[in-house]
């Protein structure tokens, strides 16, 4: 099977990861523990086969090229871990979002019931916890209803990440699995550490878990906990539309998480068909002016007497004033991102100046902002099952030897992805033909300005 960057006949692709044996010559193999554990003996009739791969592109003419293909995830029929010698860390990193408890107890599950793998240990605090934190032990037992909690029983944190400490760490700990749960820029720093694991010649596999409230992670379908937030995301859209149906004029406000890319206010809005305007930042806007939002929440107010409109955080900062708050770091959380400034209050002044300057209309607007209650809650029973065949995927794939990829969904099958794709940049909404389909066929008829 052809390798990255490498085609075959008809333009077939693999853009494979890297395995234990490419470094490390002449490693044994085990038979899989799956076949010999009763629970599990379907499995036998479903072992990953190893010419088995998903295509990034599903829409294809029947001459073009058959394109990029990842490897498929699953059980192997053989693995490149003994069981009793597996030592696993599993750490969380980054900002919280719906579902990392559950990733965690199905990690220590199903290395736990799948593979009999009986030492596995959480990392406190991100990726500082390696080398100034002690470690958790964790069991099915510690671990039982913790899915049933919001954020991460290990903590987390932004910074922290010192590649060659970390990987100190690591080999000073007899740890050979390293299961971490980041969003882009975590997924950056957990490649680092497998190239110097890899440098070491070291037996760790490293795997990534892709954990982003904003789904903006390149390549996967979609990260954890973005259905859940998707859906909490309805209750304060619903309680907008409620207080701009009861009020003269009245206008909702609601402001969703979406630094880069905006596919919470997008499916928010499509999900809820109350909203009459989104906002995104993939989707640049103007106040001002024909065909400017304030002449079009003025006209929508003529027409239906109350509208709703829902902001992506990250939509319409090029429009605030650039001063330097704007452009320092978070100081108090050492997170890597530029603090943005609240469009959403800045959009409710406007809209607040531009009425009571004109005179033409008084409006009663009100601002909801739920950005932390969205992700801070338990993920619902859709992110659940997701966590849950993702973190099996992840265990998989460690124990065939796989090692600097993320798991993930491509196209609806879970896929073992090489790093440098997650790392080449967020990914962005399109608005596909679908999409316009049902937001035409909505009452509100809601508008993404440009």
């Amino acid at each position: 099977m052809a390798k990255s960057n490498n085609t075959e006949a008809f333009g077939f692709v693999l853009e494979d990861v890297p395995h234990l044996s490419d470094y490390i010559p002449h490693l044994p193999t085990y038979p899989d523990p799956l076949q010999d554990n009763p629970s599990y003996s379907v499995v036998k009739q479903y072992y990953v086969n190893e010419d088995d791969t998903i295509a990034q592109q599903i829409v294809v003419h029947k001459n073009s090229p058959r394109g990029i293909h990842f490897r498929r995830a699953g059980p192997a029929q053989k693995v490149y871990f003994d069981s009793e010698e597996v030592h696993a860390c599993i750490v969380t990193c980054g900002g919280l979002c719906p579902g990392l408890n559950t990733v965690i107890r199905e990690l220590v599950c199903g290395l736990y019931h799948m593979y009999g793998v009986h030492k596995v240990v959480g990392i406190q605090g991100g990726y500082r916890g390696f080398y100034s934190r002690n470690t958790v032990p964790l069991t099915p037992k510690v671990v039982n209803d913790i899915h049933k909690r919001g954020g991460t029983i290990l903590g987390t944190s932004y910074g922290g990440h010192d590649t060659s400490r970390i990987v100190d760490s690591i080999q000073d700990r007899g740890i050979n699995q390293v299961y971490i749960l980041g969003g882009y820029g975590s997924q950056k720093e957990a490649a680092l550490i497998f190239e110097e694991i890899r440098r070491r010649g070291l037996k760790v596999a490293v795997v990534g878990i892709p954990k982003t409230i904003d789904s903006d992670i390149p390549v996967i379908d979609k990260s954890i906990g973005f259905d859940t937030a998707v859906e909490e995301a309805q209750r304060a859209i619903n309680s907008a539309h409620v207080e701009a149906e009861s009020a003269e004029n009245g206008i909702g406000v609601v402001k969703l998480m979406g630094r880069w890319s905006g596919f919470i206010a997008m499916y928010a809005t499509l999900a809820s068909r109350d909203v009459d305007c989104c906002l995104i930042p993939e989707s640049p806007f103007y106040m001002e002016g024909p065909g400017g939002l304030l002449e079009f929440i003025e006209k929508r107010l003529k027409e239906h007497g109350h509208m709703v409109i829902v902001i992506a955080e990250g939509a319409g900062q090029e429009l605030l004033s650039n001063n330097l708050s704007t452009m320092n770091k978070q100081d108090d959380d050492a997170s890597p991102d530029k603090l943005l400034q609240d469009v959403g209050l800045w959009l409710s002044k406007k809209i607040k100046d531009y009425f009571a300057k004109s005179s033409k209309m008084a409006i009663n607007l009100k601002y909801i902002d739920p950005t932390y209650m969205i992700r801070a809650i338990p993920s619902n029973a859709s992110d659940n099952v997701y966590c849950t065949l993702l973190a099996q995927s992840a265990v998989h794939g460690a124990m065939a030897g796989y090692t600097g990829f993320t798991v993930g969904p491509v196209n609806g099958r879970n896929c073992y992805i090489p790093f440098h794709l997650i790392n080449e940049g967020e990914k962005r909404v399109v608005i596909t033909d679908r999409m316009w389909a049902r937001l035409l066929s909505s009452t509100h008829q809601p508008s993404f300005l440009t």
